[in-house]
């Protein structure tokens, strides 16, 4: 099967969902994810509000299409938490550099474990879903097409999962600039900023035009002023055959053959070597 997301945040929130989520409204519901069926989509103050287009159904007295309101959002993370977060995050210079370049830190759980807290769902507490379709299921095939399309939009813009969480982008990066560390990378990545790039005439460097000359004999260019030799030297044999390959050991991880690959490559090399010799 086919992934939905693209980072390894996007997998483990649809992990999350698939915990509790029954599996075959799970499946029907990655083809409500996409434009066709998600009339509006909204995210705003840290919760998702959208519009699913649902199927006429007779055989359930549906003639109409019916159009569904869903509503997703996460538990928040309790204020009086969020310094401790911080304050961890702030002793990690990896973990700021990436976040002040807009990025999602491999380690991003370890801050959040600190105080005691998670900042990917892991169960169905942290959830709340809602959707006005008449099925008894929570979430239902609407709250799931939701979730995959959030899903999608997190590996665009990662910090949605802080805004999910109850802070916001900008009082994340505000508060994270107020440490000494934030402070020394936020300087050193406005003086790149600065830093202009050189334009360039081409993609390549060009080829210096040389004037050809009116004296040169066509015979002397085509067939050059010297000849060949008639004979040609004794090229003495290499003491090692092959000795660039043997220097990096046998059976490299790309060769998946049985037979010794340095042999194979004594063979190469003796073949290159002697082919066409009688011709010279």
């Amino acid at each position: 099967m086919a992934k939905m997301s693209r980072t390894w945040w996007g997998e483990r929130f649809l992990e999350a969902i698939a915990e509790f989520a029954e599996p075959g409204r799970l499946q029907r519901g990655r083809s409500y994810s996409s434009e066709h069926r998600l009339l509006k989509f909204n995210i705003d103050n840290g919760s998702i509000s959208a519009t699913v287009r649902g199927n006429v159904n007779p055989y359930f007295g549906v003639y109409k299409e019916p159009k569904y309101s869903v509503k997703v959002s996460l538990e928040h993370i309790p204020a009086g938490d969020w310094p401790g977060v911080i304050q961890h995050l702030s002793s990690r210079a990896g973990s700021m550099a990436k976040l002040l370049l807009n990025e999602m830190p491999d380690s991003i759980e370890e801050s959040f474990e600190y105080v005691g807290q998670n900042l990917l769902p892991v169960n169905f507490q942290d959830f709340k879903c809602k959707c006005s379709c008449p099925d008894w299921s929570n979430p239902c095939k609407h709250i799931a097409g939701v979730c995959y399309r959030l899903a999608k939009d997190l590996d665009r813009d990662p910090f949605l999962l802080f805004e999910l969480r109850g802070l916001s982008r900008d009082v994340l990066q505000a508060e994270l600039l107020k440490s000494p560390l934030g402070q020394l990378l936020a300087t050193e990545l406005k003086v790149r900023e600065k830093v202009e790039p050189e334009s360039a005439a081409a993609f390549f460097s060009q080829p210096t035009p040389v004037e050809p000359s009116k004296e040169v004999d066509p015979k002397v260019f085509w067939q050059g002023q010297k000849r060949l030799p008639k004979s040609k030297a004794a090229i003495t044999p290499a003491a090692i055959s092959a000795i660039l390959v043997k220097k990096q050991g046998d059976y490299p991880a790309f060769w998946e053959k049985d037979k010794s690959f340095i042999e194979v490559m004594e063979e190469v090399y003796q073949r290159v070597r002697t082919k066409n010799q009688s011709i010279l």
